[in-house]
């Protein structure tokens, strides 16, 4: 019985010492990463609806030369500029969704915007089959809330320490109260943030009178908000996220004076519409710039990694989506080709551009391996990490031959609407067009569309044809066909909610 009992001893102190050899080994992993990176705070800065030339340091290059950004072009030239990052959706909250868990909307089986608690319906209730008379297929009914039992982007780096921070537009669960109201049963802080403040800052969905003096911008809550939070004396690195409103209709926006420097600097032949959009565009760079200007005066700037996107494409009638086919509410690369630009320094090089294509559920495994690069993701999740990238290291970088997914099954403009819609789309056409429940993948240089309704779909080559002009299904429909099945294959493997045949 001693013998029994000396050798469970022996072998519980070896399990022991294996024990704290290895978390000893993980806190030197973390030790070593912390002394060449400091464990970065991670800044990430959302635009609603921005199209992919909106900015100066996109836009220049394909002829937007009426909006001015000097802030975010100046950001540019700190960082690295993305020119093939994509959105999960062309839409808002499912590609928000995507961002947050690092799986794909179809997964998520979250692809349209979220709507009031009124509208959950099944696919048996007569009030959506209803909505569907006039339709040859039948779209998945809408889902309202993320569910909570998904891991998020900040539950996954409080996991690791940092404190979590988000303030503005929430959008992935029912509007409470109020249109975009934050829900409290499935609000940010029931999603992992420590901190988060609901506002709508300047924009117009807000209430309050937010007019400006000349030359002034409009004081932005939101803005302020914040810059309040990057100000706190923080004893862990941080996560904050910045969720703008802008460039979101409606366009009116409180700074007259800047409306009317872009009248007089637009000249004849340029719509209302798109000199209220160029005063809004700009408005929005100049609170990206006080964001900015907070981290350089707390001297947080130099360890903070910042990172601009939009959630999705433009809108079609005064958004510049150019040089790309479509806009926001479909799958050409006009709705979902946005602009990506990062700034971490010391880390990225200055004035660096980037073509590898990337999309935004990639962002959750490649903060999460800035924050803990031996971290686990629990699976299954879509994305995976550009940190490489980040760093310059192209020989490690993202496969360029991955495939990414997108998931659209649904009818827009939504109701009576959609007759109303044209039904051509083009390269910055100037109208809201009919968009179809349709489905795409992008795997190399090719890309495919597949639309539910006619059975047929689309293949072009993004690199000759960026586009989006020559179809080229007919002219190599091997290559055709071997998208469509990996984009099945996909599907059926994210169990994605698919259109139904409308019985008549």
């Amino acid at each position: 019985m001693l013998r029994i009992d000396m050798r469970h001893a022996l072998k519980s102190n070896i399990m022991l010492k294996r024990g704290i050899c290895l978390i000893l080994c993980s806190w030197m992993v973390l030790l070593v990463y912390a002394g060449e990176h400091d464990r970065p705070n991670i800044l990430l800065i959302y635009a609603d609806d921005l199209g992919y030339a909106d900015l100066g340091c996109y836009g220049r290059e394909y002829g937007n030369t009426l909006i001015d950004t000097p802030y975010l072009d100046q950001f540019a030239k700190e960082g690295v500029k993305f020119t093939q990052a994509y959105a999960s959706a062309p839409l808002c909250s499912p590609s928000r969704a995507a961002l947050l868990t690092g799986k794909s909307p179809a997964r998520l089986g979250f692809e349209f915007v979220t709507k009031y608690e009124k509208d959950s319906l099944k696919w048996e209730d007569e009030a959506w089959k209803n909505q569907f008379e006039d339709k040859a297929l039948v779209s998945p009914p809408y889902t309202l809330n993320l569910p909570l039992e998904e891991v998020s982007l900040a539950e996954a780096l409080k996991a690791e320490g940092y404190t979590t921070g988000m303030v503005g537009k929430w959008h992935v669960a029912s509007h409470y109260q109020k249109y975009k109201g934050w829900n409290p049963t499935y609000g940010p802080e029931n999603q992992g943030f420590d901190w988060a403040k609901e506002t709508f800052g300047a924009h117009p969905y807000s209430r309050e009178n937010t007019a400006s003096a000349q030359d002034k911008f409009s004081i932005d809550q939101l803005m302020e908000e914040a810059i309040h939070f990057i100000q706190k004396d923080h004893q862990n690195p941080f996560f904050l996220f910045v969720s703008h409103y802008y460039v979101h209709t409606p366009l009116d926006s409180k700074n007259e004076w800047l409306i009317e420097k872009y009248r007089k600097k637009a000249g004849e032949g340029v719509s209302e519409e798109r000199i209220r959009y160029a005063a809004f565009v700009e408005t929005l760079d100049h609170y990206v710039g006080q964001l900015l200007k907070a981290l350089d005066e707390e001297g947080l700037a130099d360890n903070t990694l910042v990172m601009f996107t939009s959630d999705n494409g433009g809108h079609p009638e005064f958004a510049y989506n150019r040089p790309f086919r479509g806009s926001k509410w479909n799958l050409y690369e006009g709705g979902i080709r946005v602009p990506l630009i990062a700034r971490w320094p010391g880390v990225i090089d200055k004035t660096s551009h980037c073509d590898y294509p990337l999309v935004q559920y990639d962002f959750l495994p490649t903060f999460l391996e800035i924050a803990n690069p031996t971290a686990k993701l629990k699976k299954p999740i879509d994305g995976i990490s550009f940190l490489p990238i980040l760093r310059g290291n192209t020989n490690q970088a993202v496969e360029q031959d991955r495939a990414l997914i997108w998931h659209f099954p649904y009818y827009h403009p939504e109701g009576s609407l959609f007759e109303e819609a044209e039904a051509d789309i083009g390269t910055e056409d100037g109208y809201v067009s009919k968009t179809y429940p349709q489905s795409s993948i992008r795997r190399g240089r090719y890309k495919l569309i597949y639309f539910y309704e006619e059975d047929k779909h689309e293949m072009y080559d993004l690199i000759a044809d960026p586009s989006e002009k020559s179809d080229l299904s007919k002219q190599r429909p091997w290559d055709a066909k071997a998208l469509k099945e990996c984009l099945f294959a996909s599907l059926f493997d994210m169990h994605a909610r698919f259109p139904r045949k409308t019985i008549k």
